[in-house]
């Protein structure tokens, strides 16, 4: 037999050439795009990681701010809790001034809630509204105080909204039928029966381990008594 010769095809090493030759003219022409991208993708990987470093520093200084804050809560005094006591940053000036931080978005829910505490229900809405709903509980927790806040301010039909919508966010055994109760009690309050028998039923149906499912039966035939 004939030995098979390990010699590769001229047409392919010719070709294998001239791609190699077009790639080298490519890069010859283009090596000042190419280092100038390449350079931007560094600078921008830099600029990734440097960011993560400051705002990782800028969380932890919210974080100690705020430990004060939270203790004024304790205490009762929200508006040393809101405002500071000179040495220590109180929630508004936390959210202001770190605002891109995990701390400075929990200062916006905090510092809502503590509106809502005093009765100054328009701010409480704002800063309720500025806090990025991460967490589902506290997500949950910011639209049901939303909620509270417009029931306060005469607009009950916002607040319902509010309501329900805290109640779907949660989707859990303790915010849901909280806030499926409110929503309910109100549908009743005004008359609206027909409503408040689908909430209390779905707390009813979905949620009979909870607080408010071991009473619903009583709220059940209530409303079905007024429907009559």
């Amino acid at each position: 037999m004939a030995k098979k010769t390990k010699e590769g095809n001229p047409q392919t090493i010719k070709n294998v050439e001239q791609t190699l030759t077009t790639t080298e003219q490519f890069l010859e022409s283009h090596y000042k795009e190419l280092l100038i991208g390449l350079g931007i993708i560094v600078v921008l990987i830099a600029i990734f990681w440097l960011g993560k470093i400051y705002l990782g520093k800028q969380n932890e200084e919210a974080q100690s701010q705020m430990y004060q804050a939270e203790r004024y809560i304790e205490m009762d005094s929200l508006n040393l809790a809101l405002n500071g006591d000179g040495n220590y940053l109180g929630f508004i000036d936390i959210a202001n001034d770190y605002k891109y931080t995990q701390a400075g978005n929990l200062a916006r829910y905090s510092a809502g809630i503590c509106f809502l505490h005093l009765g100054q229900y328009e701010d409480a809405i704002e800063y309720l509204n500025k806090y990025s709903k991460k967490d589902k509980l506290i997500g949950s927790l910011a639209i049901g105080a939303t909620g509270d806040a417009y029931v306060e301010l005469g607009d009950v039909e916002k607040g319902v909204a509010k309501y329900i919508e805290a109640a779907d966010y949660a989707k859990n055994s303790f915010n849901t039928p909280i806030y499926l109760m409110k929503a309910g009690e109100i549908y009743e309050l005004n008359g609206n029966y027909n409503e408040a028998l689908k909430l209390y039923e779905r707390i009813q149906n979905e949620y009979p381990e909870s607080t408010e499912g071991s009473s619903i039966d009583k709220y059940i035939a209530r409303v079905k008594l007024l429907m009559k």
